[in-house]
């Protein structure tokens, strides 16, 4: 898979999407993602991570539905944001948010269910294929994998994604590795439709990269 390379004269990953956050009081919405509702829906409720959390909306939104859920990302600023947003909502006895560089993170826990929502950076690089072979190891046995990607420019196309590459389901299950593998079974991988509303009114439709795994 193609990585969009990052111009020598911007910060790295982190120094980057801490400033982003920072900057304002709130970047996202604090919806959960609805493919992510759309699969935990249908899994009984258990252990949970979040690759690349923001601040924490999937994950308080898995523990609101009786998950016990921990979300990691690049900016203290994001995770702390979530940390306080599951206190305040009496969720943080099921929510643990770290900040931390994907790259390298790494634990102990195995979860059902491993999540990565638009785990894509730009205008700088992160190593987002090695970080999702990573994410297959956090998987418990009969745990899934949810991949979700822009598949197409998110809204328009913003400044810097001109040479970006947007992944699809089969260029993700490479990434993966678990394509050929016996120990995985292969349960979505598909692009689907989506329509997005703006702050500003307008109205715009994407595609979204779907990759579900389940580890036998």
């Amino acid at each position: 898979m193609h990585e969009h390379t990052a111009s020598e004269d911007l910060p790295d990953a982190a120094t980057y999407w801490e400033s982003r956050y920072a900057d304002q009081e709130r970047m996202w919405s604090g919806r959960a993602n609805a493919v992510l509702s759309e699969v935990a829906r249908t899994l009984p409720s258990s252990t949970a991570l979040d690759l690349g959390c923001g601040e924490g909306g999937d994950v308080i939104w898995l523990a609101a539905q009786g998950w016990h859920a921990t979300g990691v990302d690049l900016s203290p600023t994001a995770t702390e944001r979530g940390t306080a947003a599951a206190t305040a909502a009496g969720l943080g006895d099921q929510v643990h948010l770290v900040a931390a560089d994907l790259a390298s993170w790494d634990t102990d826990e195995r979860f059902a269910l491993v999540t990565a929502s638009f785990l894509q950076s730009w205008p700088v690089e992160i190593p987002r294929a090695a970080i999702l072979r990573r994410a297959t190891r956090f998987v418990a046995p009969d745990g899934h994998l949810l991949v979700t990607a822009h598949a197409t420019p998110p809204g328009g196309m913003p400044e810097g994604l001109e040479t970006y590459r947007f992944p699809t389901p089969e260029e993700d299950l490479v990434a993966l590795g678990v394509a050929d593998d016996a120990d995985w079974q292969v349960v979505v991988a598909e692009v689907r439709p989506r329509t997005v509303t703006r702050d500003d009114g307008s109205v715009h439709d994407v595609r979204d990269s779907v990759v579900l795994v389940r580890r036998r």
